[in-house]
């Protein structure tokens, strides 16, 4: 059965080929990406059913337009995929001087998921990329001017977006979406990574492919709330921080104080 598939950042890397194969196994692709020009060049190289939005994520302002024009054309989506993040930037800070990295990677998508759970069913998806990157979260991270370099800010949101993840699952049970955060494989090709670390990585479809697993494969059906690690190319536990319920709260009610200081 063809499914309705949203793909945040799939202009490039990871999420530019998830989409490609799903179109190509008959899905519909909803693109993402922040540039006009980069969304057209992507839906050029895409046979398919497929449509394009832009929105820049480093502004709720735009996440929230971009949650309406998907609810204005779709009455259900099937598949979430939260691919867009980054990590290496020339400006760290957002214009509202917070950090990019926390901002792009954590808070927006925790807003566009919670703004399309009206298009979303139990029988719905959201998977989350989370990596195998994952440090302590330090309330500072979500205040402005916070002082964090490129690894330390990545490894925060991405521990970050795991701890959600799992708060989120567990508050919605079998009521919501299965909501999984997955490390999609260490050092593949993107071009996030060969900016971060000058390597042309390893094969990017490794990670396209467990994505594609987690947005269709009956395997991740039942998995909300869980972690899967393709380093390992299991379930597994992350970061112990992401298993303590109080930890993953407070960083829940970090995103929502910090939600309404965000333009």
């Amino acid at each position: 059965m063809s499914k309705t598939i949203l793909i945040t950042g799939s202009t490039d890397g990871i999420g530019l080929l998830t989409a490609k194969m799903l179109a190509a196994d008959g899905h519909t692709a909803l693109l993402h990406g922040r540039s006009e020009s980069k969304l057209e060049v992507a839906a050029a190289e895409i046979a398919g059913n497929i449509e394009t939005y832009k929105a820049d994520l480093s502004s709720m302002k735009d996440v929230k337009a971009f949650a309406a024009a998907v609810m204005q054309k779709h009455h259900h989506i099937d598949v979430l995929i939260n691919n867009a993040g980054v990590f290496k930037v020339p400006n760290p800070q957002t214009a509202d001087g917070y950090d990019m990295r926390m901002i792009v990677n954590t808070v927006a998508p925790y807003l566009l998921t919670k703004l399309l759970m009206p298009v979303m069913t139990s029988n719905s998806r959201v998977v989350n990329l989370s990596s195998a990157a994952q440090a302590p979260v330090e309330h500072m991270a979500f205040e402005p001017n916070a002082d964090l370099g490129d690894g330390e800010a990545y490894a925060q949101s991405k521990l970050a977006i795991t701890m959600w993840s799992k708060h989120m699952a567990d508050q919605l049970g079998s009521d919501g979406p299965s909501i999984i955060a997955v490390n999609p494989a260490s050092f593949l090709g993107s071009k996030m990574v060969k900016e971060a670390y000058g390597t042309q990585g390893n094969d990017m479809s490794i990670g396209a492919n467990i994505l594609m697993r987690a947005a269709l494969d009956d395997e991740f059906a039942d998995a909300s709330g869980r972690y899967f690690d393709n380093d390992r190319g299991s379930f597994a536990n992350p970061h112990p921080d992401a298993l303590d319920p109080t930890k993953n709260a407070a960083v829940v009610e970090a995103i929502e104080e910090l939600l309404p200081k965000l333009s």
